[in-house]
């Protein structure tokens, strides 16, 4: 049931198998959620930390005149809300962009891990760094990067990430996202994103049709985006 999240944490760390035992007897309800739904709201407190199993979740801000701004995806392996479990809530909405799978982790069941597992406890940790280094990403994007640029980083850091979780089919992928919701994880208008993905599918590097994410030239991306999968960490090293 949650493979995709030992396959995240070992891709950067050795587990014991006491370590996975601890993971797995932690893992509380699973739930399903259909598309579109917000799954945790801003301000609400909270007891229990969500892992993804299946879709695609994404961390928003909601402006006043109805703007949406995503500051981050999150892929099957992910807890969502990991940092929930000291700040007891969160200052962002969590929303299903897909029918999604979740596991539920107490608060409870997670002290009791830190306690016992000090090393389980600087995975976690280490896990919390990881979504600050994406969100750091995320923000040069927005901040400084040209439109094509975002994108084609976007498309390179979810390769990458779906990769580590056995879930991309050489340079291929299924991202189930509107224009729309593209637009919102970019910080473009709809428009926008339709006139970047013909440039980028004109100049050889990527399509994206139906639900799916086909990179033609790999390299080509990267150079576009400027892509370093540095903050990613993906070495494998002791905690």
């Amino acid at each position: 049931m949650i493979e995709r999240h030992l396959l995240k944490l070992r891709a950067r760390d050795s587990l014991s198998a006491e370590e996975e035992r601890a993971i797995r007897s932690a893992i509380g309800e699973v739930r399903d959620h259909q598309a579109g739904r917000t799954i945790i709201r801003a301000n609400v407190e909270l007891s229990e930390s969500t892992l993804l199993l299946d879709g695609l979740l994404s961390r928003y801000k909601d402006l006043r005149n109805g703007q949406r701004q995503v500051t981050e995806l999150h892929v099957p392996g992910d807890f969502a809300d990991l940092h929930s479990f000291t700040l007891k809530r969160l200052d962002h909405d969590i929303m299903t962009l897909t029918p999604c799978r979740v596991a539920t982790m107490s608060h409870e069941n997670l002290k009791r891990i830190t306690e016992e597992h000090p090393h389980l406890t600087r995975v976690y940790w280490f896990g919390t760094n990881l979504d600050a280094a994406i969100h750091r990403e995320w923000e040069v994007s927005l901040g400084r990067r040209t439109a094509i640029a975002r994108m084609a980083n976007l498309f390179s850091e979810l390769h990458v990430r779906l990769g580590i979780v056995g879930l991309t089919e050489g340079n291929s992928y299924r991202l189930d996202l509107t224009q729309l919701e593209l637009s919102e994880c970019l910080g473009l208008t709809s428009v926008h994103v339709n006139r970047v993905l013909r440039d980028l599918r004109e100049q050889g590097a990527v399509e994206f049709r139906s639900g799916r994410v086909m990179i033609h030239d790999l390299p080509l991306l990267h150079r576009i985006a400027e892509f370093d999968p540095g903050y990613l960490y993906l070495e494998q090293r002791s905690r």
